[in-house]
């Protein structure tokens, strides 16, 4: 087996949590009279973090830096209450990481979501699984797809950037995966179509979450 260690992305690759993420968005919207938008819209504004998601949300020439501060200020607080109320690992996640853990992997998770909001994630939708390294966004490290974040987890885990496996469902991933060196690894069920991961620099593709296990040669 080529990889002693996997990162992940969390949002739309061990969870699904698209529902609460553009419910609360919605919710923050409707507050200050802005159009809304459908679950599906949201699949393609999420994922560059949360200041991002909102400014993504408005309409276009609107989103002056003081708008996006007390909009961003609401979803956050909106989010606090929120945030778990139909997120959920996705089916096969689950088996997916007993695999990993089985086998002795390390395992990380990297997103763009807030460090609190990542951290909460972890902490009660990922409980059953012990990861090395869980980091979201702080202002101390660049968004993806800047490669600092993964970077900073490779030392973290004591592995070359090429021994890691960087799982992801995103453009945004793909791109931080070969910028910092990373084997990138695109699943299809989370928000984003192949095209795009591949457009970014996916290796492989996989449909579901025991292809990983498979193509790691753990199953």
């Amino acid at each position: 087996m080529p990889f002693k260690a996997v990162i992940f992305d969390l949002d739309g690759t061990l969870l699904d949590t698209l529902e609460d993420i553009v419910n609360t968005l919605n919710v923050v919207l409707e507050m200050h009279n802005y159009p809304t938008h459908s679950l599906d819209k949201g699949r393609y504004l999420v994922g560059h973090g949360m200041r991002e998601l909102v400014r993504k949300a408005l309409p276009e020439n609107t989103a002056t830096e003081k708008l996006i501060d007390r909009l961003l200020k609401d979803l956050l607080n909106h989010y606090s209450f929120n945030w778990n109320r139909n997120s959920k690992p996705y089916p096969g996640v689950a088996q997916m990481l007993d695999d990993l853990t089985r086998q002795g992997l390390k395992k990380a998770i990297l997103s763009n979501k807030a460090d609190a909001f990542t951290q909460l994630c972890a902490q009660e939708l990922l409980a059953e699984w012990s990861f090395d390294v869980v980091m979201g966004h702080h202002e101390a490290i660049p968004h993806k797809p800047e490669p600092e974040g993964a970077l900073l987890i490779s030392g973290m885990l004591e592995n070359a950037p090429e021994d890691i496996l960087y799982v992801g469902d995103s453009g945004i991933d793909m791109l931080t995966a070969s910028r910092a060196g990373m084997y990138p690894l695109g699943v299809l069920w989370g928000f984003r179509p192949a095209e795009e991961l591949l457009e970014n620099g996916a290796k492989t593709l996989v449909d579901k979450p025991e292809e990983i296990s498979r193509f790691l040669g753990i199953a």
